[in-house]
């Protein structure tokens, strides 16, 4: 795998040299000679400039596997540019699944023109699986699947394999359903291959494999993937009718996706987005992000507002304030990354989430008693005013326990509201710890030094 991955490393380095020296005959031949990942990959990392070059090179068959390896944003920019006809021709031998994901991001029109194009079968196929949400077990399914009966000899489905020219990609189980298409059981290839040709397949197939409800959503497919080492799993829906199977190809995505989702969600960002997006699109998004943090940053300034007084009379509480802000907004944010963490992997639930609740206010105390000490200490020794090491102090413990709290709390809190906690949780834990901190920190002083 590592030889494989400096490989293609080493081609796509000889052809951004190739690029940067013009020789644009060599980086053509050497740009349709990778594999479509990789040109993706290329495309993705390449400025705007660079980027439409590139693109113009790759070869006609080679676009629509070039288009589904890319990001959404990237790949919804070169589809723009595409009538309905271009699109049916290069997407044509895309898997079902794969081809639903780029209908998604075309406009109704279009979409409506490339499913005119299809024959009547593969329409049907593919207006299956656009019924379904994309982030459902029926918007990653493919309906690409071998099916076979319960009473065949296992002779006779091997005959029946080599009829085909080929079969799916990572295909380790044939499907076993009955009369009504409805989905009973998997017959492992390898179990085909080594068994008694003369034993039928309700004899070898596996029944205790539970099939995924095309309304799963996607997240809990990668983690049924993850805790049972799937390689494909067959889709059913509500009456048990297989329609289809989702591959581990399309679990990876999800799991990327969802990593994407977390990390960029509490900056305001889209998981998406185009590293090399052009200045007034990238600004643009961000200016949104930037003008709610500012609102929440008047919040917090208010607060000290109130206090003008009491700074005017202590200069170094202006000193010292933001210590007790920071050291509240990282606690806080320990807490969050570990429950939304948690949210996504399944193991928050009704039952246990009043346990993480109390465990982190104790974690909280501890802390807060620990390093109140420590700044309190130092506060003192610096200013030479005890008091002011006591007040600081009592601040702290105030500002990480209610720091604990809320990251604890929050996440289940938004969860039950149907918001995202990724994304909306950064910003209120935020408000909340420089709120607190401020208004603990300057109300003891007001109170203590009045």
């Amino acid at each position: 795998m590592a030889s494989r991955s400096n490989t293609s490393q080493a081609r796509l380095d000889r052809l951004s040299t190739a690029l940067d020296s013009g020789t644009l005959a060599d980086v053509k031949r050497m740009l349709n000679g990778l594999p479509a990942a990789d040109v993706a990959h290329l495309l993705e990392s390449s400025p705007p400039k660079f980027r439409h070059i590139l693109w113009q090179m790759v070869e006609l068959e080679n676009e629509g596997d070039v288009i589904n390896e890319l990001g959404d944003e990237l790949r919804a920019h070169f589809l723009s540019d595409m009538d309905a006809a271009e699109v049916a021709q290069i997407t044509e031998h895309l898997q079902d699944d794969d081809l639903a994901d780029i209908l998604q991001q075309l406009p109704d029109t279009i979409t409506q023109e490339v499913l005119n194009a299809m024959d009547h079968r593969d329409r049907a196929r593919l207006e299956q699986v656009m019924t379904y949400p994309d982030d459902t077990a029926g918007g990653l399914m493919s309906s690409d699947t071998i099916t076979i009966r319960a009473p065949l000899t296992l002779d006779v489905v091997l005959r029946y394999l080599r009829r085909h020219t080929a079969i799916p990609a990572m295909t380790d189980n044939l499907f076993v359903v009955n009369r009504n298409d409805q989905f009973i059981g998997l017959l492992p290839l390898n179990t085909l291959l080594v068994s008694d040709p003369s034993a039928t397949v309700r004899e070898m197939m596996i029944t205790d494999v539970a099939p995924i409800p095309a309304e799963m959503p996607d997240s809990e497919v990668a983690r049924l993937f993850e805790r049972n080492d799937w390689v494909s799993a067959p889709v059913v829906d509500d009456d048990g009718r297989l329609l289809g199977r989702i591959t581990i190809d399309d679990v990876v995505d999800v799991i990327r996706e969802d990593a994407d989702h977390s990390l960029t969600s509490m900056a305001g960002l889209t998981e998406d987005m185009d590293t090399f997006a052009p200045v007034f699109h990238t600004a643009t998004r961000r200016a949104v992000w930037l003008g709610i943090n500012l609102v929440t940053a008047f919040v917090a300034a208010s607060v000290i507002n109130v206090f003008q007084d009491t700074i005017e009379k202590v200069v170094a509480l202006a000193v010292l304030m933001p210590i007790v802000a920071s050291m509240g907004g990282i606690a806080g944010t320990q807490t969050l990354t570990v429950m939304v963490r948690g949210m996504a992997l399944g193991q928050i639930s009704k039952n246990n989430s009043s346990w993480l609740l109390h465990r982190e206010v104790s974690v909280g105390i501890l802390n807060g008693l620990l390093w109140a000490a420590v700044v309190a200490v130092a506060a003192s020794m610096w200013f030479d005013d005890w008091s002011l090491g006591l007040i600081i102090g009592s601040a702290i413990i105030i500002n990480l326990i209610t720091a604990a709290a809320t990251g604890a709390a929050l996440p289940l809190l938004l969860k039950r509201m149907r918001i995202d906690p990724a994304l909306a949780g950064g910003v209120v834990l935020t408000t909340v710890t420089d709120v607190v901190g401020f208004l603990s920190f300057l109300g003891l002083a007001t109170w203590f030094y009045a």
